[in-house]
């Protein structure tokens, strides 16, 4: 008796990861726009440039950067993760959309931030871990915008 294995890679194409930083900025404003159309400008403002001791005094531009920054990084891995899984047809990469946001909410949001924020003494940091509804909705939208722009930026 014999078994066989295969191995399956899979590529990240110059277009896809271009795609990708492309629609994790796209996905990153649209959760900005929302973020501050819903009054978080404390959270853009102070804690996420204080992730970086950037938040003293309070510092919109630099949170902006950040958090574009984290956009078009996590865009990349959005990219990786649907060239992984060889998701071709939009609906399967906007319901993977919809995951990544529920899962970078989770595992960012919740729980890396508020322990990040509180190893670098800031003062506001949030209680661990943070659960917070707003966020969720930010996440959702910022992954379902990502997987939306992706399904056409990917073939930049």
């Amino acid at each position: 008796m014999s078994t066989r294995t295969e191995t399956v890679t899979a590529e990240l194409t110059d277009e896809s990861w271009i795609g990708g930083v492309v629609s994790g900025l796209a996905g990153a404003v649209a959760m900005t726009a929302l973020m501050l159309a819903m009054g978080a400008t404390n959270v853009l403002a102070g804690a996420i440039p204080g992730l970086y001791g950037l938040a003293l005094p309070p510092n919109p531009p630099a949170g902006l950067v950040v958090h574009l920054s984290h956009g078009a990084v996590l865009g990349v891995v959005f990219a990786a993760f649907v060239a992984a899984a060889d998701l071709e047809d939009a609906r399967s990469v906007v319901g993977a959309g919809v995951a990544y946001g529920v899962v970078t909410w989770v595992v960012l949001a919740a729980l890396v931030m508020p322990l990040w924020l509180g190893a670098v003494g800031f003062a506001m940091a949030p209680p661990f871990p943070n659960f917070a509804p707003p966020s969720l909705l930010w996440h959702l939208v910022y992954g379902v915008v990502t997987a939306a722009v992706y399904t056409s930026a990917r073939d930049l």
